[in-house]
């Protein structure tokens, strides 16, 4: 969840880290309650990655990025489809035949988020940001991700300042839902 360095060395090792947890839905042969495991951990992970990016990182982007208001809602709107396939994720029972669909549209959508992420957003930033800046934007988006939701919420605010004001609240909630229940332990 928080791994240290600047902005974009943070994120890419968010990145990294669901992309192998795909990867191990993917060798899966069954489903059950390991995929329903896996479902719920890319969830979490997608969902505080996603929070403390429209925080920290697109408030960023719009202030030191040329066009930044484009790129930062453009970003927002691919948050908006993953976030809404999770949703989705968490409401289909582990055996549904939407399932497979489900997680293979939440892949690519991920997956085409990641690559212009990586290959368009970061190098913009890389080059318009110092790296004093990128490295307060990295202990930001740690702090973020640890108050961060674990569970989607679509209709939510996604920009400051009522993101910044609700999504702590949310966070609390679902940390406390997810104790209770187990979820996100294995």
């Amino acid at each position: 969840m928080g791994h240290g360095g600047n902005v974009i060395e943070e994120l890419m090792t968010d990145h990294r880290e669901v992309e192998e947890i795909f990867g191990r839905i993917q060798a899966m042969t069954g489903g059950g309650q390991e995929l329903r495991d896996l479902v719920n951990e890319v969830t979490i992970e997608l969902v505080r990655h996603s929070i403390a990016e429209e925080e920290y990182l697109y408030p960023a982007v719009r202030e030191h990025i040329q066009g930044g208001d484009q790129i930062a809602d453009k970003e927002i709107a691919d948050h908006g489809r993953v976030e809404k396939l999770l949703k989705q994720l968490e409401k289909v029972q582990d055996d549904d035949p939407q399932m497979s669909p489900l997680l293979q549209q939440l892949m690519d959508e991920v997956a085409a988020h990641v690559d212009d992420e990586e290959n368009n957003l970061f190098p913009m930033l890389r080059q318009a940001c110092s790296s004093e800046t990128l490295t307060e934007l990295g202990d930001k988006v740690r702090r973020a991700k640890a108050m961060a939701p674990t569970r989607p919420h679509p209709s939510a605010p996604d920009t400051p300042p009522a993101n910044k004001l609700l999504a702590p609240g949310a966070g609390l909630v679902d940390r406390a839902r997810d104790f209770v229940t187990g979820r996100g332990k294995s």
